[in-house]
């Protein structure tokens, strides 16, 4: 049977509720993520990238796979991503971490192997914020949308419901008043909603702002502790590990990190000098090495990078 009878003896159908559990956008919007990861794949399917999620402590850990390094290109995918997400605008979510890796057999701890080794196991990661929508634009959609739910008819016309029109019809008369109900309680909640959000949005801004202000600090952190790195002698890097894959990887995060704040000709030079160094590094992989087909891949990718940064060198002298 499709329709279920309310205590005030009004016919509901199973059909609303299937509207609903069959709206992707609207269980994204709720949070759900096997539904933004379904929009996501749906909106990066020409990009040849595919992606897989997990929420935890309080961030999307989004990891993007690819067959070629071409297709996961930093830039233009966190900002394809971005937008996607601030369209979605899923809700409890604000911190999404994405990481990005050559496409891999299915592996359901993925996450615990990248966090394992980051360095090794990612081409790149990088987090984002997303926008925080309006309380009172959201409150509006939400009034809107419960008044477009209160329009529509109780039950499709189909065999099944025409014994319930019956029981319907007796109560015909009070439809127009629990509409009427409905919707001054609505209204209500949108009033104290506002009220609230006048009462606390100064609060709120602030700790949005302490917590930018902690991930800000976090940031210099590890860029301070790459520039230490940075400026050590080559055989320290030796002393910590014989793998070139891994020194080659460390370097190029060094390098990545410096690009960030590079605003000088000079700086540029250093920072293609590093890309440079990384790719010599990443050719000298032996074959029986575990990844030696990805060193291949990382090697011209390094030496694009260098040839980029001495790119922004020359535009810097001029």
């Amino acid at each position: 049977m499709n329709t279920l009878i309310s205590q005030d003896g009004r016919a509901i159908t199973k059909f609303q509720m299937v509207d609903r559990i069959n709206d992707i956008v609207w269980q994204a919007h709720q949070g759900s993520v096997a539904a933004i990861i379904q929009l996501l794949n749906e909106k990066l399917a020409k990009s040849g990238v595919r992606t897989r999620a997990i929420f935890s402590d309080g961030v999307l850990q989004l990891l993007c796979e690819a067959a070629r390094v071409e297709q996961l290109e930093q830039s233009p995918l966190v900002e394809q991503i971005q937008q996607i997400l601030d369209s979605i605008a899923p809700r409890h979510i604000r911190r999404v971490n994405i990481n990005s890796r050559i496409v891999r057999e299915q592996q359901l701890l993925w996450l615990k192997e990248i966090d394992s080794d980051r360095e090794n196991q990612l081409l790149w990661s990088q987090e984002i914020t997303l926008i925080q929508p309006n309380i009172v634009k959201q409150l509006i959609k939400d009034f809107t949308e419960a008044q477009a739910e209160l329009g529509k008819p109780s039950f499709p016309k189909t065999p099944v419901s025409r014994p319930l029109v019956l029981i319907n019809q007796e109560k015909h008369k009070n439809k127009p008043k629990t509409k009427i109900l409905a919707a001054a309680g609505l209204c209500s909640l949108l009033l104290l909603s506002w009220v609230v959000y006048a009462q606390l949005g100064n609060k709120v801004k602030n700790l949005m702002q302490l917590e930018t202000s902690k991930s800000l600090t976090t940031e210099n952190t590890k860029e301070k502790k790459a520039q230490t790195l940075s400026r050590a002698p080559n055989n320290s890097l030796s002393e910590v590990s014989d793998d070139p894959f891994a020194i080659s990887v460390r370097i190029a995060n060094q390098a990545s990190a410096s690009g960030k704040t590079a605003t000088t000709s000079t700086q540029w030079l250093e920072i293609a000098a590093k890309w440079q160094r990384a790719s010599d590094l990443m050719g000298t992989v032996p074959q029986n090495h575990s990844r030696y087909q990805e060193a291949k891949i990382r090697t011209q990718l390094y030496k694009k990078y260098s040839e980029a940064a001495q790119n922004e060198a020359d535009k810097s002298k001029s």
